[in-house]
């Protein structure tokens, strides 16, 4: 439970040549931190217990392979007020969807009560949250978060008393902690709780202390722990051993937030994408083609432009050879009257429409139920209008 602490107010309470500054300041960088395990570890589902204003999860839901989130605060009513309108989705992510689909829960609850919907995450974090547990509480944590839990990865932080004789205060960094440990007295308790449950555990840091003080350790300790798997090679993150199907869902937690954002595993939006996409291709296409045919027409010296590596390459599109070459040996785009024709086989070389699609036969099915999407009638080709500039030659 992330509180205003010691470290992010001592500018104004001390001397300016004896304060220690962090840079970025030290709750970004405990942040900053998950953010390279998430991008390490591609979890698919995160929880944050102690999440306070759920600043963490406002950044994790940027990361593409994240698919829910979950925070979870005794506090959440208070907190939520700061942070509610960043976790919804915005008008952009519906312009542009995600891969796959995100959902966000916010739970008023306890780290130490169990609720059966926390169970298989892959990764649950605790920054800053074991100081704030009474005794009773934190006895009970291990057995929640480790044994009831069984995540893949718990990722905890804590401060580190070693560091706090270089603050200017010989107190706890925040009058609601309940103790603050050592580097001695945390890796003991973290080695018993992961040798109990099965763990592993690595330990840092963030906060570096200053050139002359190296032995007091990072402000911040951190306890990095992996689910053991039987094939210790492997640490691609270990799903939860031991199912817990036959056991009766607990849901002690209260639900205070939802969201749900776009993406394009969800039908429509596929179909709102993948139709702006095929109809900017299309666009671009018929621009260029009828650029080169009205240059034949004048009688013009021809180009390299003038042929279909001319027609395939344009401002704007990154493509590799193999893939001008894919699209180079398709059907080539034609009009007939007042009407312009690029076959699916073409387009399908394109990489915007090759990335939602993977084969003309779905790309066919999905632009006919499209709207305004039109097909020739063997349903071979997309068909829109030429301008009336363009015609009335037929470029065939």
């Amino acid at each position: 439970m992330e509180k205003n602490s010691m470290e992010e107010f001592q500018r104004s309470t001390v001397p300016r040549k004896n304060v220690i500054e962090f840079r970025p300041p030290l709750y970004k960088q405990r942040y900053f931190f998950v953010k390279d395990i998430v991008n390490q570890y591609k979890p698919k589902k995160v929880a944050d217990l102690g999440c306070g204003n759920a600043t963490l999860l406002c950044m994790l839901k940027f990361h593409s392979c994240v698919q829910e989130l979950v925070g979870v605060d005794l506090l959440m009513d208070r907190l939520l007020d700061w942070n509610s309108d960043k976790l919804s989705p915005s008008i952009g992510d519906h312009l542009g969807p995600r891969d796959l689909d995100l959902s966000i829960v916010l739970y008023r609850g306890s780290a130490v009560e169990k609720d059966s919907r926390l169970l298989g995450f892959d990764l649950i974090t605790c920054i800053e949250l074991i100081e704030h547990l009474d005794s009773e509480d934190l006895a009970k944590f291990p057995e929640v978060v480790f044994g009831y839990f069984s995540p893949g990865m718990v990722v905890i932080s804590t401060p580190n008393s070693d560091f706090n004789p270089l603050f200017p205060a010989s107190t706890f960094r925040n009058s609601d902690h309940k103790f603050e440990w050592n580097q001695t007295q945390f890796q003991h308790w973290a080695s018993n709780v992961a040798k109990l449950y099965s763990y592993t555990v690595e330990f840092t840091g963030v906060g570096a202390p200053p050139p002359w003080a190296k032995h007091v350790g990072y402000c911040t300790q951190i306890g990095i722990f992996k689910k053991k798997q039987p094939d210790p090679g492997s640490w691609i993150l270990a799903k939860p051993t031991g199912s817990r199907i036959s056991e009766p869902e607990e849901h002690v937690y209260q639900v205070v937030f939802t969201a749900s954002f776009p993406s394009l595993q969800q039908k429509h939006f596929l179909l709102f994408v993948l139709c702006t996409e095929v109809l900017k291709e299309v666009e671009a296409i018929r621009q260029k083609y009828v650029w080169i045919m009205k240059r034949k027409e004048s009688s013009e010296p021809e180009s390299e432009e003038d042929t279909d590596s001319g027609l395939v390459r344009r401002p704007g599109l990154f493509l590799t050879d193999a893939q001008v070459a894919q699209i180079e040996k398709s059907p080539k785009p034609y009009s007939v009257g007042k009407r312009f024709y690029v076959p699916l086989k073409r387009l399908i070389g394109y990489p915007k429409v090759n990335r939602l699609v993977a084969d003309v036969s779905t790309l066919r099915t999905l632009l006919a139920e499209g709207i305004p999407m039109r097909l020739n009638r063997a349903h071979t080709s997309v068909q829109i209008d030429l301008d009336p500039y363009d015609y009335p030659h037929d470029y065939r």
